[in-house]
């Protein structure tokens, strides 16, 4: 088996019943969507990734409120949380129980139905599921990464509601060619920064940094998103003794940085080597106990 789907039929956020019904597997390969799906037209939607290690997913919940929380930004019917669960299960159910997997959740808000600006004909939903990458290399040998302008400021995800930091939407062509031009300037990775001097976060990670025995991570009120791998690593960490926080950091911090990790649900957590060229000190011990927390 190399990949499967399901199609869900969304129903109203508190229905309880016939949910297993709403839920038909298809076939990957074959027309499910329309083509005038906005998922596809607009990237009107949402989504969320869950990592499955042997046979286990990782932070479920978090990430089924998390698609939740995404789609009110949009303002997208709310999903009905049992029924994406049971689904999710039903994914988790059909994968082997050795292997890394990937289930990603997809919520679009349909076909528009007339012109711009005209509603839709509700929301379209379904999972896909698909052996992940291999990400071996990233979290033992670490990774280049290089700063990017966002091109916004520090206040702009309060003073701009409408541009939807911190939902995680379909609209990723942004966060693409932030990659691509990582990958041009010999890096693996980029972080974003805004205009005004301050760390964000990875086009499809979370940045983690060590000052001395304390861990930092950019205050998510700042636009970024919140991420579940983040927060689960901030649990362990915690739990080891480490004191961990949120604050507004400054790109030059960076510099001071005593160590650095991307973190993410599928790739886990990534030590960083170099940044803008310059050499990050990497704790190889650490990073494999982290990573050992995260995936099983």
């Amino acid at each position: 088996m190399t990949r499967f789907a399901f199609l869900i039929s969304p129903v109203p956020a508190d229905a309880t019943r016939d949910i297993d019904s709403t839920i038909t597997q298809i076939d990957p390969d074959a027309p499910a969507l329309s083509v005038g799906d906005l998922s596809a037209n607009r990237g009107d939607g949402v989504f969320e990734s869950i990592g499955v290690f042997d046979g286990r997913a990782k932070q479920g919940a978090p990430h089924l409120e998390r698609l939740a929380k995404s789609a009110r930004l949009l303002e997208l019917p709310e999903p009905n949380i049992a029924q994406w669960s049971r689904a999710v299960d039903r994914a988790v159910a059909a994968i082997p129980d050795q292997g890394e997997w990937t289930i990603k959740l997809l919520l679009s808000r349909g076909v528009q139905i007339g012109g711009p600006g005209a509603p839709a004909s509700g929301p379209t939903a379904w999972i896909t599921a698909s052996p992940a990458a291999d990400f071996t290399a990233a979290r033992e040998k670490g990774i280049r990464v290089v700063t990017l302008d966002r091109g916004y400021d520090s206040g702009a995800a309060q003073r701009a509601p409408w541009l939807l930091m911190g939902a995680k939407t379909l609209s990723y062509a942004v966060n693409m060619a932030a990659a691509r031009e990582a990958h041009r300037r010999g890096a693996d990775e980029a972080i974003f920064t805004t205009t005004d001097g301050y760390l964000l976060e990875a086009p499809t990670a979370n940045v983690i940094l060590r000052r001395g025995d304390h861990f930092i991570t950019p205050e998510p009120t700042a636009g970024i998103l919140h991420g579940t791998t983040q927060l689960a690593a901030f649990d362990w960490l915690e739990e080891n003794g480490h004191p961990t926080g949120y604050e507004h950091i400054p790109v030059a911090a960076l510099a001071a940085a005593d160590a650095a990790w991307f973190v993410s649900s599928i790739r886990l957590a990534a030590p960083v080597t170099h940044i803008d060229g310059r050499e990050v000190p990497v704790d190889h011990d650490l990073t494999r106990a982290l990573n050992a927390h995260l995936r099983g």
